[in-house]
């Protein structure tokens, strides 16, 4: 029967009544919570803050409701519009899936980012040529702990149920349930009480293999596979190589956070283990149970017989049942390789006492040896389900789980050299330039012998380095070699700073000198700021010019990753600059690496922010330099990106899908650059050197510090439990002080978005030229269209009137004129180009999704605001109420679930 599309109009309702289902529920819970009286109050403000944004009427009424609250009333308001955001969220995301499904039923046009359309885009190239991409290919979003994600993981178990039930058909038992959901969510606290440590970001992490991954991956891969069988009429499903995995800096990032340790290390690794091993035991028994066939019924292939007799099964009544046996035998060994690698004890307990598997390889070939039975004997077909998910799952997961990467800053690297040199009668090494320092080091690395001596006692800083990597190579060594698979460098610029990590590598017999490939990890170097961005491609000349470090290169297949830092480049030259210093770099570094036979791999340092390189992943990557993207794609998930992106289970496989096609058509449906190319980049240069200009002229303006420190609540910020990292690592006295992700959070809270546009109306305006080239740029180049797109998406969130309100927080009256005016002039020269270029009147005409989501927000966003300006200006006076701190740190929770990303 021929699908019946939902017309946009219905589907637009079907929002609006989840919308006032959620709302309505909110509002009894609060009324039997809180009294009807709160409930009264919070609609009064909720009416007002609605009429102020859609009426135009006077702010006077919202702000007299508001300045009339005492401080419990205050807590009701700010945790009512708090959760209606969280439920609004959703109420959208729900609404994202049902247009996803509608559009799937309809027998629509295939929608960019899926699959299908990726093929669509690569029709010219064969199946063989696909299947070359495929095992050439490497996708990988990395979860990283970085401190952005405000909500506590009770909250988000409640939310992920009530979009369960969201998507469950409409009744009165339904409803229900929600409102049990909500009742809980209103009675769970938003806030940590204490600060998160490592473990508990390790297990965090993890859960969302346990939600999402572990079950979705395959789900994807067996998509892919059927897609490429239908396209090409292929007789059998083809398998795919292992091409898409998740990787994790969770418990292996050391830059800036002292708690990362080798205990944290090998706690990780063995988390990590016991999640996997549990899954792989309930998949194994329920494997057995599937596959009960009877020897007496038909031929069962002699491989599974010789299995079955090694399985110690005594059980009489599994004695025809070969199958059976032989998975028995298979859980008793998987229980006693968990039980040796994880300490994990297998629950039902295993037939007998089996031998530990020597790697993941021994475990596969077993389950390989019972699908190739399967289908010689003519039931292929129950090798498709349970048991194909199973293998795929070995060969994503293996034993490991998810790769854990390891990063150092430089500056340590340089610390416990220069102390294994200095104790080994090699003194003076940090007083050496560069070209002194190469020698030295390439002398030293030419030898296996390590610096170390087990008679010096060492400084706990390097006892610390080497223990870690120590732990590393024994993860390695436990789990297998994609347990550990890189080292990144933070802060890299220079050759030095790649041969240091080589010496510290060798202490722990992760690289042996003289071995035909003598480096077991990849080195990964991350230029970060706008000059090492610039100096990155001389850096990789250099490693790549020199034998011994080709040498290593070759070892690892002749492939090199280079990580671009996509936070710390805006913080220092701007959005401008920082997006274009990034696009060279990447143009730069394949310039580098093509030449001398090395395939470059990037891998994209992104939050979630425009800000930080964040921002829709089907366009950036499509965005990237020609060449460049080749097959391999590695980018981070942060923060509250992790939960947005990958908590709901059809929304993770989705988002993986979206990476896996940019990937595809990136590589292979990559137009020729436009005949104006030499031109765009001409003017892109002119427009990034004003741009970091009157960048750079705001952020080292005199008092400018100080106003960001005032008009913001980032000293508050500073002390909400959002994560284990210290909240600084200098004290602050220059931009180059602070850190990235509170510098985004703190201008996202006050409603700037400062990081995501500054700089650009002052571009545009000083640029000599023709709108009519802009224009043209922006039709026909991608990477100059997603910067203008990202800068609109982030236009549409700011509020110049609560943004003024943050700026009367500053205390010295002449630098908050000073410095606001410039803010809000360059808003307006912004704005304007932007319509200019665009020929756009309004922001957001090309996502009117998006900006009908935003407009929804704002009423419930400027309470917020407004109630969090006064709460600072009262705490700031009085630093001694903890209960204004709590206050101030839900308004914090609010607003950054109200803008859906915060950093």
């Amino acid at each position: 029967m021929a699908a019946v599309s939902v017309p946009a109009d219905d589907k637009e309702n079907l929002l609006r009544e989840d919308r006032r289902l959620l709302g309505r529920l909110l509002g009894e819970v609060i009324r039997d919570q809180a009294g009807g009286d709160a409930l009264e109050r919070i609609e009064r403000i909720r009416q007002a803050a609605v009429g102020f944004r859609k009426a135009n009427k006077s702010e006077a009424e919202l702000d007299g409701l508001l300045n009339a609250l005492d401080l419990d009333q205050t807590m009701d308001v700010v945790r009512a519009f708090s959760f209606f955001s969280h439920l609004l969220n959703i109420a959208e995301d729900e609404q994202q899936h049902r247009r996803r499904r509608a559009h799937a039923q309809a027998g629509a046009p295939r929608r960019p980012g899926s699959l299908s359309h990726a093929l669509d885009e690569v029709k010219h190239v064969g199946f063989e040529g696909l299947m070359q991409w495929f095992y050439r290919a490497h996708v990988s979003p990395v979860l990283t702990a970085h401190p952005t994600e405000v909500q506590r993981q009770s909250i988000l178990e409640c939310e992920r149920e009530i979009a369960r039930l969201l998507a469950e058909p409409q009744g009165a038992e339904r409803d229900e349930a929600i409102r049990a959901e909500v009742l809980r969510l209103w009675l769970t606290s938003m806030l940590r009480t204490t600060k998160l440590q490592v473990a508990d970001e390790i297990i965090n992490g993890i859960n969302y293999f346990r939600l999402t991954f572990l079950r979705e991956l395959p789900r994807l891969y067996n998509e892919f596979e059927h897609a490429l069988k239908e396209r090409f009429a292929l007789p059998d499903l083809p398998s795919l190589p292992p091409f898409l995995t998740i990787g994790s800096w969770i418990g292996g990032d050391r830059d800036g956070n002292p708690n990362v340790t080798a205990e944290v290390l090998k706690t990780a690794q063995v988390l990590h283990a016991r999640l996997l091993f549990e899954h792989y035991l309930e998949e194994v028994n329920q494997l057995g149970r599937e596959l009960g066939l009877s020897a007496r019924l038909s031929n069962i292939p002699a491989q599974v017989h010789a299995l079955a007799e090694r399985s110690l099964d005594p059980s009489p009544h599994r004695q025809d049942e070969p199958y059976r046996r032989a998975i028995s035998g298979i859980y008793a060994r998987l229980a006693a390789t968990a039980e040796a690698l994880a300490q994990q004890i297998a629950a039902p307990p295993p037939v007998g006492q089996g031998a530990v598997y020597k790697d993941v390889e021994e475990f596969a070939t077993e389950l390989a040896t019972i699908a190739t039975a399967l289908k010689k004997q003519g039931a292929g077909l129950l090798a498709t389900g349970r048991l194909r998910a199973l293998q795929r799952k070995l060969s994503v997961f293996g034993f490991h789980l998810a790769p854990l990467d390891l990063r150092q800053s430089s500056d340590v690297h340089e610390a416990a050299v220069d102390e294994l040199l200095t104790r080994a009668g090699i003194s003076g090494y940090t007083q050496m330039n560069e070209a002194q320092r190469v020698e030295l080091l390439v002398k030293e690395l030419s030898s296996p012998r390590p610096l170390r001596s087990h008679y010096v006692d060492y400084s706990p800083l390097l006892r610390k380095e080497i223990s870690i990597l120590e732990a590393a190579a024994e993860g390695r060594r436990r789990f297998g070699p994609r347990a550990v698979p890189r080292y990144v460098i933070s802060h890299c610029d220079s050759l030095s700073d790649l041969l240091e990590v080589g010496v510290l590598l060798r202490e722990a017999g992760l690289l042996r000198p003289g071995a035909a490939a003598p480096l077991d990890v990849d080195i990964v170097p991350l230029f970060e700021s706008i000059a090492d961005l610039a100096n990155c491609a001389h850096v990789m000349a250099a490693a790549l010019d020199l034998p011994l470090y080709k040498s290593w290169v070759n070892g690892r297949g002749s492939e090199h990753e280079v990580m671009l830092g996509y936070s710390d480049s805006n913080k220092d030259g701007g959005y401008v600059t920082s997006n274009w210093a990034l696009y060279k770099a990447a143009e730069a570094l394949l310039g580098v690496c093509k030449p001398r036979g090395v395939r470059l791999r990037l891998f994209h340092g992104r939050g979630g922010t425009i800000g930080r390189g964040g921002g829709p992943s089907y366009e950036a990557v499509l965005a990237q330099p020609p060449g460049t993207v080749d097959g391999a794609l590695r980018l981070t998930e942060q923060g509250e990106v992790i939960a947005s992106k990958y908590a709901d289970p059809a929304a993770g496989r989705r988002n993986l899908e979206t990476l896996v096609a940019a990937t595809l058509e990136a590589t292979l449906a990559r137009p020729a650059p436009s005949e104006r190319h030499a031109r765009h980049v001409e003017i892109m240069e002119a427009l990034s050197t004003s741009a970091f200009d009157a960048y750079r002229a705001l952020v080292r303006a005199p008092g400018f510090i100080d106003y960001w420190q005032q008009s913001t609540p980032i000293a508050e910020l500073s002390q909400l439990n959002i994560g284990s990292r210290p909240a600084s690592r200098h004290a602050l006295q220059t931009v180059e002080d602070i850190r990235a992700i509170p510098w985004v959070f703190s201008w996202s809270q006050s409603r700037l978005m400062l990081p995501g546009w500054y700089g650009f109306g002052t571009a545009a305006e000083s640029w000599k030229g023709n709108v009519d080239e802009l224009r043209e740029m922006y039709r026909s180049w991608p990477f100059f269209r997603s910067v203008l797109s990202n800068l609109d998406m982030v236009l549409a969130k700011t509020d110049l009137a609560i943004a003024s309100r943050y700026a009367e927080l500053v205390s010295d009256v002449p630098v908050r004129s000073q410095i606001f005016g410039r803010i809000e002039a360059e808003w307006q020269r912004t704005r304007r180009w932007l319509a200019a270029i665009t020929e756009e009147k309004e922001l957001l005409a090309d996502n009117p999704t998006l900006a009908r989501s935003i407009r929804n927000r704002f009423p419930y966003l400027d309470p917020l605001n407004h109630l969090q300006v006064e709460l600072l200006r009262r705490h700031r006076a009085d630093g001694g109420d903890e209960r204004l701190l709590t206050a101030i740190h839900l308004t914090i929770n609010g607003v950054a679930a109200g803008l859906r990303n915060s950093g």
